[in-house]
Protein backbone atom coordinates (compact mmCIF):
# COMPACT_ATOMS: atom_id res chain seq x y z
CA UNK A 1 0.00 0.00 0.00
CA UNK A 2 3.03 2.33 0.56
CA UNK A 3 4.31 1.52 -2.66
CA UNK A 4 2.54 4.19 -4.84
CA UNK A 5 3.31 5.41 -8.16
CA UNK A 6 2.49 9.15 -8.90
CA UNK A 7 -0.21 10.45 -11.42
CA UNK A 8 -2.21 13.50 -12.02
CA UNK A 9 -5.49 14.60 -10.85
CA UNK A 10 -5.67 18.11 -11.39
CA UNK A 11 -7.82 17.48 -14.32
CA UNK A 12 -10.54 15.46 -12.43
CA UNK A 13 -11.07 18.04 -9.57
CA UNK A 14 -14.16 19.47 -10.84
CA UNK A 15 -15.88 16.04 -11.62
CA UNK A 16 -14.90 14.78 -7.89
CA UNK A 17 -15.57 17.69 -5.88
CA UNK A 18 -18.66 16.91 -3.72
CA UNK A 19 -20.14 19.56 -0.65
CA UNK A 20 -19.39 18.00 3.00
CA UNK A 21 -23.05 18.23 3.96
CA UNK A 22 -25.10 16.94 0.35
CA UNK A 23 -27.52 14.18 0.40
CA UNK A 24 -26.30 10.68 -0.59
CA UNK A 25 -28.84 8.83 -2.66
CA UNK A 26 -26.30 6.61 -4.69
CA UNK A 27 -27.39 3.21 -5.13
CA UNK A 28 -24.71 0.65 -5.29
CA UNK A 29 -24.35 -2.97 -3.84
CA UNK A 30 -21.48 -5.10 -3.06
CA UNK A 31 -21.33 -7.06 -6.91
CA UNK A 32 -20.65 -3.20 -8.32
CA UNK A 33 -17.51 -3.22 -5.49
CA UNK A 34 -16.18 -6.73 -6.15
CA UNK A 35 -13.38 -6.77 -8.37
CA UNK A 36 -9.86 -4.57 -8.84
CA UNK A 37 -9.72 -0.98 -7.95
CA UNK A 38 -7.28 2.14 -8.19
CA UNK A 39 -7.04 4.30 -5.22
CA UNK A 40 -5.31 7.38 -6.17
CA UNK A 41 -3.91 9.23 -3.23
CA UNK A 42 -3.38 13.37 -2.59
CA UNK A 43 -2.80 15.48 0.72
CA UNK A 44 -5.48 18.10 0.97
CA UNK A 45 -4.44 21.79 -0.53
CA UNK A 46 -1.28 22.66 1.64
CA UNK A 47 -0.10 19.44 2.01
CA UNK A 48 -2.50 18.68 5.71
CA UNK A 49 -1.92 15.48 7.31
CA UNK A 50 -4.03 15.95 10.13
CA UNK A 51 -7.73 15.19 10.92
CA UNK A 52 -8.98 17.91 9.67
CA UNK A 53 -7.67 17.49 6.26
CA UNK A 54 -10.55 18.95 3.92
CA UNK A 55 -10.80 16.27 0.89
CA UNK A 56 -12.98 18.73 -1.36
CA UNK A 57 -9.62 20.28 -2.05
CA UNK A 58 -7.34 17.76 -3.82
CA UNK A 59 -4.14 18.46 -5.03
CA UNK A 60 -2.08 16.76 -7.06
CA UNK A 61 -2.04 12.69 -6.82
CA UNK A 62 0.85 11.57 -5.17
CA UNK A 63 0.93 7.86 -5.03
CA UNK A 64 -1.52 5.12 -6.25
CA UNK A 65 -2.52 1.79 -5.24
CA UNK A 66 -4.19 -1.20 -6.43
CA UNK A 67 -6.87 -3.27 -4.35
CA UNK A 68 -8.82 -6.45 -5.28
CA UNK A 69 -11.95 -6.91 -3.25
CA UNK A 70 -13.57 -10.37 -3.08
CA UNK A 71 -16.80 -12.18 -1.43
CA UNK A 72 -17.47 -11.90 1.23
CA UNK A 73 -15.88 -9.11 3.21
CA UNK A 74 -11.89 -9.64 1.43
CA UNK A 75 -9.51 -6.90 0.47
CA UNK A 76 -5.93 -7.40 -0.79
CA UNK A 77 -3.45 -4.73 -2.06
CA UNK A 78 -1.11 -5.19 -5.22
CA UNK A 79 1.69 -6.12 -2.57
CA UNK A 80 -0.16 -9.58 -1.31
CA UNK A 81 -1.47 -7.90 1.60
CA UNK A 82 -5.40 -9.15 2.58
CA UNK A 83 -7.53 -7.33 4.41
CA UNK A 84 -11.27 -6.67 5.10
CA UNK A 85 -13.85 -4.31 3.70
CA UNK A 86 -17.14 -3.58 4.02
CA UNK A 87 -19.89 -1.76 1.88
CA UNK A 88 -21.58 1.13 4.20
CA UNK A 89 -25.49 0.22 2.81
CA UNK A 90 -25.81 1.74 -1.14
CA UNK A 91 -23.69 4.91 -0.47
CA UNK A 92 -19.78 4.06 -0.09
CA UNK A 93 -17.29 1.30 1.61
CA UNK A 94 -14.84 0.92 3.57
CA UNK A 95 -11.48 -0.92 3.24
CA UNK A 96 -8.80 -1.93 5.93
CA UNK A 97 -5.63 -3.21 5.15
CA UNK A 98 -2.16 -2.74 5.55
CA UNK A 99 -2.88 -0.81 8.81
CA UNK A 100 -4.41 2.02 6.81
CA UNK A 101 -8.28 2.39 6.73
CA UNK A 102 -9.84 3.81 3.41
CA UNK A 103 -13.29 5.42 3.32
CA UNK A 104 -15.69 6.86 0.40
CA UNK A 105 -18.78 7.43 -0.79
CA UNK A 106 -19.62 6.37 -4.61
CA UNK A 107 -20.01 9.21 -7.41
CA UNK A 108 -23.56 9.93 -8.27
CA UNK A 109 -25.15 12.74 -10.17
CA UNK A 110 -28.85 14.39 -9.50
CA UNK A 111 -30.91 15.90 -11.85
CA UNK A 112 -34.28 16.91 -11.18
CA UNK A 113 -36.21 13.23 -10.25
CA UNK A 114 -33.50 11.22 -11.66
CA UNK A 115 -30.23 10.12 -9.98
CA UNK A 116 -27.06 8.14 -11.65
CA UNK A 117 -24.69 6.58 -9.65
CA UNK A 118 -21.21 5.62 -10.76
CA UNK A 119 -20.63 2.67 -8.77
CA UNK A 120 -17.39 2.12 -10.43
CA UNK A 121 -16.29 5.67 -9.07
CA UNK A 122 -16.02 7.92 -5.77
CA UNK A 123 -16.52 10.99 -4.39
CA UNK A 124 -12.80 12.21 -2.37
CA UNK A 125 -12.68 10.40 0.56
CA UNK A 126 -10.67 9.65 3.34
CA UNK A 127 -6.98 7.40 4.51
CA UNK A 128 -5.79 7.04 7.76
CA UNK A 129 -3.50 4.88 9.46
CA UNK A 130 -5.11 2.69 12.08
CA UNK A 131 -4.25 4.62 15.25
CA UNK A 132 -5.78 7.63 13.70
CA UNK A 133 -2.80 9.32 12.12
CA UNK A 134 -1.15 10.45 8.40
CA UNK A 135 -4.42 11.67 7.02
CA UNK A 136 -4.74 12.02 3.53
CA UNK A 137 -7.57 12.13 0.79
CA UNK A 138 -7.71 9.65 -2.54
CA UNK A 139 -10.13 8.60 -5.02
CA UNK A 140 -11.08 5.30 -6.10
CA UNK A 141 -12.28 4.19 -9.39
CA UNK A 142 -12.26 0.33 -10.45
CA UNK A 143 -10.66 -0.80 -12.89
CA UNK A 144 -13.45 -2.89 -15.08
CA UNK A 145 -15.05 -3.43 -18.76
CA UNK A 146 -18.68 -2.59 -17.45
CA UNK A 147 -19.92 1.18 -16.56
CA UNK A 148 -20.84 0.98 -13.13
CA UNK A 149 -23.50 3.55 -14.22
CA UNK A 150 -27.12 3.01 -12.74
CA UNK A 151 -29.80 5.62 -13.70
CA UNK A 152 -32.20 5.27 -10.55
CA UNK A 153 -35.85 7.69 -10.34
CA UNK A 154 -36.17 9.57 -7.17
CA UNK A 155 -39.57 8.24 -5.38
CA UNK A 156 -41.84 11.09 -4.21
CA UNK A 157 -45.24 10.37 -4.02
CA UNK A 158 -47.96 13.17 -5.00
CA UNK A 159 -51.36 12.01 -4.75
CA UNK A 160 -54.21 14.71 -5.20
CA UNK A 161 -52.08 17.61 -4.91
CA UNK A 162 -49.96 16.36 -2.19
CA UNK A 163 -46.36 17.52 -1.75
CA UNK A 164 -43.54 17.34 0.87
CA UNK A 165 -44.44 21.06 1.67
CA UNK A 166 -48.06 19.90 2.66
CA UNK A 167 -49.30 19.89 6.16
CA UNK A 168 -49.86 16.33 8.02
CA UNK A 169 -53.52 15.92 9.51
CA UNK A 170 -54.14 12.85 11.72
CA UNK A 171 -56.59 10.47 9.74
CA UNK A 172 -58.74 8.97 12.47
CA UNK A 173 -60.30 6.58 10.01
CA UNK A 174 -56.75 5.10 9.63
CA UNK A 175 -56.60 4.45 12.85
CA UNK A 176 -59.88 2.61 13.43
CA UNK A 177 -58.87 0.67 10.26
CA UNK A 178 -55.57 -0.64 11.89
CA UNK A 179 -56.91 -1.73 15.68
CA UNK A 180 -59.67 -3.47 13.86
CA UNK A 181 -57.33 -5.60 11.17
CA UNK A 182 -55.19 -6.87 13.73
CA UNK A 183 -54.88 -7.14 17.63
CA UNK A 184 -51.05 -7.29 18.18
CA UNK A 185 -50.80 -3.78 18.44
CA UNK A 186 -52.53 -0.51 19.17
CA UNK A 187 -52.56 3.12 17.47
CA UNK A 188 -53.74 6.22 18.15
CA UNK A 189 -53.67 9.51 16.85
CA UNK A 190 -50.67 12.26 18.16
CA UNK A 191 -51.98 15.97 18.08
CA UNK A 192 -49.05 17.17 18.49
CA UNK A 193 -48.34 16.25 14.62
CA UNK A 194 -51.03 17.80 13.06
CA UNK A 195 -50.11 21.02 11.22
CA UNK A 196 -46.13 19.79 10.40
CA UNK A 197 -45.17 19.49 7.31
CA UNK A 198 -44.54 16.16 5.29
CA UNK A 199 -40.92 16.74 4.91
CA UNK A 200 -40.96 17.04 8.33
CA UNK A 201 -42.72 13.91 9.02
CA UNK A 202 -40.46 12.11 6.51
CA UNK A 203 -37.47 13.58 8.14
CA UNK A 204 -38.38 12.18 11.82
CA UNK A 205 -38.63 8.66 10.36
CA UNK A 206 -34.98 8.84 8.82
CA UNK A 207 -35.52 11.23 5.84
CA UNK A 208 -36.76 10.43 2.65
CA UNK A 209 -33.64 9.84 0.83
CA UNK A 210 -32.94 7.05 3.27
CA UNK A 211 -34.87 4.49 1.57
CA UNK A 212 -32.38 1.58 1.18
CA UNK A 213 -33.08 -0.51 -2.30
CA UNK A 214 -32.10 -4.21 -1.99
CA UNK A 215 -31.81 -4.80 1.42
CA UNK A 216 -29.47 -7.85 2.22
CA UNK A 217 -32.01 -10.56 4.24
CA UNK A 218 -30.78 -11.81 7.15
CA UNK A 219 -27.59 -14.58 7.38
CA UNK A 220 -28.11 -18.20 7.92
CA UNK A 221 -28.83 -18.97 11.73
CA UNK A 222 -25.25 -20.12 13.12
CA UNK A 223 -24.98 -23.34 14.97
CA UNK A 224 -22.04 -22.52 17.04
CA UNK A 225 -22.45 -23.50 20.40
CA UNK A 226 -21.95 -19.93 22.01
CA UNK A 227 -26.06 -19.04 20.05
CA UNK A 228 -27.30 -21.23 22.01
CA UNK A 229 -29.20 -21.05 25.37
CA UNK A 230 -29.02 -17.84 25.53
CA UNK A 231 -31.81 -16.30 27.88
CA UNK A 232 -35.31 -16.32 26.68
CA UNK A 233 -35.76 -12.54 27.44
CA UNK A 234 -33.01 -9.76 28.56
CA UNK A 235 -33.94 -6.18 28.70
CA UNK A 236 -31.17 -3.76 29.56
CA UNK A 237 -33.67 -1.39 31.26
CA UNK A 238 -33.72 -3.44 33.98
CA UNK A 239 -31.12 -5.97 34.91
CA UNK A 240 -31.26 -7.23 38.47
CA UNK A 241 -33.09 -3.87 39.08
CA UNK A 242 -30.38 -1.47 37.03
CA UNK A 243 -31.16 0.48 34.29
CA UNK A 244 -28.27 1.05 31.97
CA UNK A 245 -30.41 3.05 29.11
CA UNK A 246 -29.95 6.74 29.02
CA UNK A 247 -33.51 8.60 28.99
CA UNK A 248 -35.52 8.58 25.75
CA UNK A 249 -34.87 12.26 23.54
CA UNK A 250 -36.95 13.72 21.12
CA UNK A 251 -35.31 14.68 17.57
CA UNK A 252 -37.66 17.00 16.37
CA UNK A 253 -38.07 17.71 12.82
CA UNK A 254 -34.38 17.18 11.75
CA UNK A 255 -33.17 13.64 10.41
CA UNK A 256 -30.65 12.97 13.27
CA UNK A 257 -32.43 9.34 13.72
CA UNK A 258 -29.03 7.88 13.18
CA UNK A 259 -27.00 10.37 15.71
CA UNK A 260 -29.47 9.93 18.40
CA UNK A 261 -29.42 5.75 18.07
CA UNK A 262 -25.62 5.81 17.84
CA UNK A 263 -25.49 8.43 21.08
CA UNK A 264 -27.43 6.01 22.98
CA UNK A 265 -25.56 2.79 21.96
CA UNK A 266 -22.75 4.21 23.40
CA UNK A 267 -24.04 5.68 26.52
CA UNK A 268 -25.63 2.34 27.31
CA UNK A 269 -22.52 0.56 26.81
CA UNK A 270 -20.33 3.12 28.75
CA UNK A 271 -23.28 2.64 31.83
CA UNK A 272 -22.67 -0.97 31.16
CA UNK A 273 -18.96 -1.23 30.79
CA UNK A 274 -18.41 1.08 34.36
CA UNK A 275 -21.10 -0.72 36.32
CA UNK A 276 -23.31 2.88 35.68
CA UNK A 277 -20.20 4.80 37.86
CA UNK A 278 -20.30 6.45 34.52
CA UNK A 279 -23.30 8.12 32.84
CA UNK A 280 -23.10 10.43 30.46
CA UNK A 281 -24.91 12.03 27.43
CA UNK A 282 -23.48 12.87 24.44
CA UNK A 283 -23.81 15.34 22.02
CA UNK A 284 -26.18 13.90 18.79
CA UNK A 285 -25.42 17.99 17.93
CA UNK A 286 -22.04 17.91 17.58
CA UNK A 287 -22.78 14.67 14.60
CA UNK A 288 -25.70 17.29 12.75
CA UNK A 289 -23.62 19.61 12.73
CA UNK A 290 -19.69 18.71 12.00
CA UNK A 291 -19.24 14.96 10.57
CA UNK A 292 -18.42 14.93 6.92
CA UNK A 293 -19.57 11.39 6.77
CA UNK A 294 -23.04 12.07 7.16
CA UNK A 295 -25.48 14.79 6.10
CA UNK A 296 -26.47 17.07 9.61
CA UNK A 297 -30.51 16.89 9.26
CA UNK A 298 -30.52 15.17 5.82
CA UNK A 299 -29.33 11.51 7.00
CA UNK A 300 -26.44 9.95 7.95
CA UNK A 301 -25.64 6.20 9.10
CA UNK A 302 -24.75 4.38 12.49
CA UNK A 303 -21.83 2.44 10.97
CA UNK A 304 -19.95 5.94 9.79
CA UNK A 305 -20.99 7.24 13.03
CA UNK A 306 -21.10 5.02 15.58
CA UNK A 307 -17.72 4.05 14.97
CA UNK A 308 -15.78 5.93 12.13
CA UNK A 309 -16.78 8.96 13.37
CA UNK A 310 -16.40 8.75 17.03
CA UNK A 311 -13.27 6.95 16.72
CA UNK A 312 -11.66 9.20 14.15
CA UNK A 313 -13.22 12.82 16.28
CA UNK A 314 -14.68 11.74 19.64
CA UNK A 315 -17.42 13.22 20.82
CA UNK A 316 -18.26 15.49 23.44
CA UNK A 317 -21.08 15.55 25.69
CA UNK A 318 -24.64 17.10 25.76
CA UNK A 319 -23.62 20.23 27.44
CA UNK A 320 -20.57 21.20 25.15
CA UNK A 321 -22.58 21.33 22.26
CA UNK A 322 -26.60 21.13 23.03
CA UNK A 323 -28.85 20.03 20.67
CA UNK A 324 -31.01 22.12 18.34
CA UNK A 325 -32.09 19.88 15.86
CA UNK A 326 -31.17 22.63 12.87
CA UNK A 327 -27.97 21.56 10.47
CA UNK A 328 -26.03 24.55 12.08
CA UNK A 329 -22.04 25.65 11.96
CA UNK A 330 -19.86 23.47 13.74
CA UNK A 331 -18.56 25.25 17.07
CA UNK A 332 -16.97 22.77 18.59
CA UNK A 333 -13.67 23.68 20.48
CA UNK A 334 -10.02 21.60 21.04
CA UNK A 335 -10.75 21.83 24.89
CA UNK A 336 -13.87 19.91 25.10
CA UNK A 337 -12.84 16.00 27.05
CA UNK A 338 -14.24 13.42 24.06
CA UNK A 339 -14.90 10.29 24.14
CA UNK A 340 -13.49 7.54 21.38
CA UNK A 341 -14.38 4.32 20.00
CA UNK A 342 -11.77 1.36 20.00
CA UNK A 343 -13.96 -0.68 17.61
CA UNK A 344 -17.16 -1.18 15.59
CA UNK A 345 -18.49 -3.20 12.39
CA UNK A 346 -22.13 -4.45 11.41
CA UNK A 347 -23.31 -7.42 13.16
CA UNK A 348 -22.35 -10.46 11.59
CA UNK A 349 -19.27 -9.38 10.79
CA UNK A 350 -19.89 -7.16 7.51
CA UNK A 351 -22.87 -5.89 5.75
CA UNK A 352 -25.38 -8.27 4.70
CA UNK A 353 -24.27 -10.67 7.92
CA UNK A 354 -27.06 -9.98 10.26
CA UNK A 355 -29.23 -11.93 11.65
CA UNK A 356 -31.62 -12.52 15.10
CA UNK A 357 -28.78 -14.50 16.84
CA UNK A 358 -25.97 -12.20 16.03
CA UNK A 359 -27.86 -9.70 17.26
CA UNK A 360 -29.30 -11.01 20.41
CA UNK A 361 -25.48 -12.51 20.94
CA UNK A 362 -24.50 -8.93 20.53
CA UNK A 363 -26.92 -7.60 22.64
CA UNK A 364 -25.92 -9.73 25.29
CA UNK A 365 -22.81 -9.50 25.07
CA UNK A 366 -21.50 -5.76 25.13
CA UNK A 367 -25.04 -3.52 25.56
CA UNK A 368 -27.52 -2.33 23.08
CA UNK A 369 -26.69 -2.19 19.54
CA UNK A 370 -27.63 0.52 16.67
CA UNK A 371 -30.62 -0.94 14.27
CA UNK A 372 -32.24 0.26 11.18
CA UNK A 373 -35.88 -0.66 9.87
CA UNK A 374 -38.07 0.28 7.21
CA UNK A 375 -41.00 2.49 8.30
CA UNK A 376 -44.61 2.55 6.61
CA UNK A 377 -47.59 4.79 7.34
CA UNK A 378 -49.45 2.46 10.00
CA UNK A 379 -45.55 2.92 12.81
CA UNK A 380 -46.21 6.60 13.27
CA UNK A 381 -49.51 6.35 14.71
CA UNK A 382 -48.55 3.17 16.78
CA UNK A 383 -48.69 3.51 20.67
CA UNK A 384 -48.42 0.28 22.52
CA UNK A 385 -47.91 -3.89 21.71
CA UNK A 386 -46.25 -5.97 19.14
CA UNK A 387 -45.72 -3.65 16.18
CA UNK A 388 -45.71 -5.38 12.59
CA UNK A 389 -46.74 -3.94 9.24
CA UNK A 390 -50.56 -4.18 8.50
CA UNK A 391 -50.30 -3.51 4.90
CA UNK A 392 -52.79 -0.68 5.14
CA UNK A 393 -52.36 2.65 3.28
CA UNK A 394 -52.62 6.19 5.12
CA UNK A 395 -54.42 7.16 1.52
CA UNK A 396 -55.05 10.57 3.17
CA UNK A 397 -51.59 11.13 4.30
CA UNK A 398 -49.55 9.24 1.25
CA UNK A 399 -46.08 8.28 3.06
CA UNK A 400 -42.84 7.37 1.65
CA UNK A 401 -40.88 4.13 3.11
CA UNK A 402 -38.08 5.42 4.28
CA UNK A 403 -35.07 3.97 6.77
CA UNK A 404 -34.97 4.46 10.27
CA UNK A 405 -32.47 4.33 12.84
CA UNK A 406 -32.73 3.28 16.60
CA UNK A 407 -31.39 1.51 19.76
CA UNK A 408 -32.58 -2.59 20.36
CA UNK A 409 -32.32 -2.55 24.05
CA UNK A 410 -34.14 -6.43 24.74
CA UNK A 411 -36.22 -9.00 23.80
CA UNK A 412 -38.55 -11.06 24.87
CA UNK A 413 -42.13 -12.98 24.04
CA UNK A 414 -45.68 -12.21 25.31
CA UNK A 415 -47.03 -14.95 27.46
CA UNK A 416 -50.40 -15.19 26.74
CA UNK A 417 -49.67 -15.68 22.70
CA UNK A 418 -45.99 -16.49 22.66
CA UNK A 419 -45.19 -14.13 20.16
CA UNK A 420 -41.64 -12.69 19.90
CA UNK A 421 -40.21 -9.02 20.04
CA UNK A 422 -37.86 -6.75 20.43
CA UNK A 423 -37.68 -3.48 22.61
CA UNK A 424 -36.22 -0.49 21.04
CA UNK A 425 -35.64 2.94 22.15
CA UNK A 426 -36.92 5.72 19.46
CA UNK A 427 -36.01 9.16 19.51
CA UNK A 428 -39.59 11.03 19.43
CA UNK A 429 -40.01 11.96 22.86
CA UNK A 430 -41.74 9.57 25.77
CA UNK A 431 -45.02 10.70 24.92
CA UNK A 432 -44.78 8.22 21.77
CA UNK A 433 -45.26 4.62 22.26
CA UNK A 434 -44.65 2.99 25.33
CA UNK A 435 -43.15 5.70 27.27
CA UNK A 436 -40.98 6.80 24.06
CA UNK A 437 -40.11 2.74 23.57
CA UNK A 438 -41.63 0.24 21.06
CA UNK A 439 -41.50 -3.35 20.40
CA UNK A 440 -41.25 -5.12 17.26
CA UNK A 441 -41.81 -8.58 15.95
CA UNK A 442 -38.74 -10.86 16.47
CA UNK A 443 -37.32 -13.98 14.57
CA UNK A 444 -39.36 -12.63 10.93
CA UNK A 445 -37.44 -9.70 9.69
CA UNK A 446 -40.11 -7.45 10.03
CA UNK A 447 -39.64 -4.29 8.45
CA UNK A 448 -36.26 -5.75 8.03
CA UNK A 449 -35.18 -5.05 11.46
CA UNK A 450 -33.13 -8.12 11.62
CA UNK A 451 -30.85 -7.22 8.59
CA UNK A 452 -29.12 -3.91 9.57
CA UNK A 453 -27.62 -3.65 12.93
CA UNK A 454 -24.31 -2.01 14.19
CA UNK A 455 -21.94 -2.36 17.63
CA UNK A 456 -19.60 0.02 18.56
CA UNK A 457 -17.33 -0.36 21.60
CA UNK A 458 -16.62 3.18 23.43
CA UNK A 459 -13.84 4.18 25.73
CA UNK A 460 -14.73 5.23 29.33
CA UNK A 461 -13.40 7.81 30.99
CA UNK A 462 -10.21 7.01 32.83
Amino acid sequence: MEALSSVLVVALLAVWSRPAASDTPANCSFPDLEGTWEFRVSPSKGGARTKDIDCSLLGPVEKTTRVTISPLDTAEDDMGNVGFVTIIYNQGFEVVISGYKWFAFFKYEQHDTNVTSYCHDTFPGWVHDVLGNNWACFVAKKNSSGSGIKVNPVPFPKEGGWTSRSTFKSNHGFVQQINSAQKSWTARVYPELDGLSMEDLLRRAGGRKSKIPNIPPPAPLPTDEKFQGLPNAWDWRDVKGYNFVSPVRNQGSCGSCYAFATMGMLEARIRVMTKLKQKPTLSPQQVVSCSNYSQGCDGGFPYLISGKYIQDYGIVEESDFPYTGQSSTCTLKDNYYRYYSSEYHYVGGFYGGCNEAYMKYELLAGGPIAVAFEVYDDFGYYSGGIYHHTGLQDRFNPFQLTNHAVLLVGYGADSNTGEKYWIVKNSWGESWGEKGFFRIRRGTNECAIESIAVSATPIPKL
